[in-house]
């Protein structure tokens, strides 16, 4: 079952939410349905040319302001 993020138009609270099976998500905090699915960021392991394991996350590996690991825009 994954989890998703959403968004509340009503109350405008941003969410995580165990979906099972065709269940629709309800907002925690004034229980409206009227909520937004929202993109999430994926994590992923980096693996080094050896094979080796990195351990960083897409976020971890970006500056913080774009999606690059380095950047002439922002100098990171």
């Amino acid at each position: 079952m994954p989890i998703y993020e959403f968004h509340c138009d009503k109350c405008d609270h941003d969410f995580e939410f165990l979906v099972f099976g065709k269940e629709k998500p309800f907002c925690p905090s004034c229980e409206s349905k009227k909520v937004k699915k929202l993109m999430s960021a994926c994590g992923f392991v980096s693996k080094g040319a050896g094979g080796e394991t990195t351990g960083q996350s897409a976020s971890a590996s970006s500056c913080g302001s774009c999606s690059s690991s380095s950047c002439s825009s922002c100098g990171h």
